[in-house]
């Protein structure tokens, strides 16, 4: 089978498409209590996953990551509760590799020969990744003014890189009139079903670390949202398999100031996110003006009575900091924004002291060198 018949988007609507389980079937062929006997890595849940054949499962660690608690952090603001789930312990440091493991994997075992995406920087890394891993040929394109590291990383991996005048989404106009775009599969964010099922893990993880109940908050960095509409959709799944009752986290959106639409959209009451004009932020992976995914991620925030808001990028390289200093992690400006924003919904009192709250560091500190200059 070629790339270019692989599905991607709804052929009527042109909407991301989710992937459906027999859930009834899964649970049967699963005990929860068992998971743990399982490898450590997100393909400990291969029942609710889309590759078919094991020899197709592509890995290189992914999945599985620590969630820490943040103690001296929580004592200095006077919470018991506060962790953080630091996904900057995957390959290619981010959580990305998620995503793109789950993807590329789909992909292959569908007869893909050539793999094309659009990304801020760190989607781009791990699906070079991926791709080198699978022998699959890699086609990168980025906003020219992305860390040079993230180029780097890219081309070491093999992948072919073009960079853009313009943001991501300038990218993904560019990768999508490309001559050669309808032999390449497309593994933008929801723009293919299968980076979500990766992402959704992080939700079973969740709810696994902490014995099946989930935490009151999670606070997650926003840019495409892919994380945040795949827990979603992972809370739904357990639920229907008896793994965990109705109740659900509070979820929270964070962005950056100068790349808001989500946040504005939330505020006000609109069921889709106009595009933000002129994004500008610091931190890469939330400079992402437009997300095709944007009802279902203010769907999941209003279902469950969250939140969004912002934060200014200076707040997030001073959160970092105190962040390292105190617990020992260098995390990612995005990262970086949630504690942020759990002290402002700490103070407003959003967030009570006995709620426990789940920060995602969503990728190391260590790809950003120039933000720290």
């Amino acid at each position: 089978m070629e790339s270019s018949t692989l599905v991607n988007l709804c052929p009527k609507c042109s909407k991301p498409l989710l992937a459906r389980y027999d859930l009834v079937k899964a649970a049967s062929l699963i005990d929860r209590s068992q998971v743990h006997h399982r490898d450590n890595s997100l393909w400990r849940y291969p029942e609710v996953l889309p590759v078919h054949n094991p020899a197709f499962r592509l890995t290189l660690g992914e999945g599985w990551t620590p969630l820490l608690k943040m103690s001296k952090i929580g004592k200095a603001l006077g919470h018991s509760g506060l962790y953080v789930k630091e996904e900057g312990a995957n390959p290619t440091g981010s959580f990305k590799a998620r995503g793109l493991s789950v993807a590329v994997s789909c992909a292959l075992e569908r007869g893909a020969k050539a793999l094309s995406i659009p990304s801020a920087g760190n989607a781009a890394g791990a699906m070079s990744a991926y791709a080198a891993l699978a022998g699959l040929r890699a086609h990168v394109f980025m906003p020219k003014d992305v860390a040079p590291v993230f180029v780097t990383e890219c081309e070491v991996l093999g992948a072919e890189v073009t960079l853009v005048d313009g943001l991501i989404n300038d990218a993904g106009r560019l990768a999508a009139s490309h001559p050669d775009a309808p032999n390449r599969f497309d593994v933008s964010t929801l723009k293919e079903p299968y980076r979500i099922e990766g992402k959704k893990t992080m939700g079973y993880e969740i709810a696994e670390q902490f014995n099946w109940e989930l935490p009151d908050v999670l606070i997650y960095p926003t840019g495409g949202g892919t994380g945040l509409i795949g827990m979603w959709k992972a809370f739904d799944e357990m639920e229907q398999m008896g793994w965990i009752s109705s109740r659900r986290p509070r979820m929270v959106s964070v962005q950056a100031a100068g790349c808001a639409p989500i946040v504005r959209a939330f505020q006000t009451g609109t069921a889709h996110a106009e595009l933000w004009q002129n994004a500008s932020t610091i931190a890469s992976g939330l400079r992402v003006p437009g997300a095709i995914g944007d009802f279902l991620i203010l769907d999941a925030l209003r279902t469950s009575a969250g939140t969004a808001l912002v934060v200014e990028d200076h707040e997030m390289l001073e959160a970092a900091r105190r962040w390292g200093a105190a617990e020992g992690l260098f995390v990612s400006p995005e990262g970086a924004a949630t504690l942020v924003a759990f002290e402002q919904l700490q103070a407003s009192g959003w967030i009570g002291p006995e709620d426990e709250v789940v920060l995602f560091n969503t990728g190391t500190g260590l790809k950003y060198f120039n933000a720290w200059q």
